[in-house]
């Protein structure tokens, strides 16, 4: 039997994920004022969330932030997404952590003003960033 389980992450910024969920093709659904969105699991459970990713036709990956610690947790019947999805939790968390951590360097470069001059990706799918800045 499967069952729903939860995945913290050191993500605190929600528009900035939401940018990288619609960058991975992700579509999803945010709650509306203090509402929460429900999340399908196994066999019709139902958990809520702040946000439902929907991951397949039948399962989906629930957000909700930590109110102590103001930290995403993603919650989902991980078995049943990855069997109709295609991707597991480990590979999931991977590629936002990567597409989040890359935008909050982007923002942050750019705040304290230097100009980002090259991005490249290599074998192991690891970005690499070029950053200059013109001292007066």
């Amino acid at each position: 039997m499967s069952h729903f389980t939860t995945v913290q992450t050191k993500i605190n910024n929600l528009a900035r994920l939401e940018l990288v969920l619609k960058e991975l093709a992700f579509n999803y659904t945010k709650a509306q004022d203090e509402q929460l969105v429900h999340v399908k699991g196994y066999l019709g459970q139902t958990t809520g969330a702040k946000l439902v990713i929907h991951a397949s036709k039948t399962y989906e990956i629930g957000v909700n932030v930590d109110a102590q610690t103001g930290l995403v947790n993603f919650v989902a019947d991980w078995e049943f997404v990855e069997l109709t999805a295609g991707f597991n939790q480990e590979e999931f968390t991977r590629k936002v952590m990567q597409r989040y951590a890359y935008h909050t360097v982007k923002e942050e470069v750019t705040k304290r003003g230097y100009t980002l001059e090259e991005e490249k990706v290599d074998e192991k799918n690891q970005i690499h960033v070029t950053v200059s800045s013109w001292n007066d």
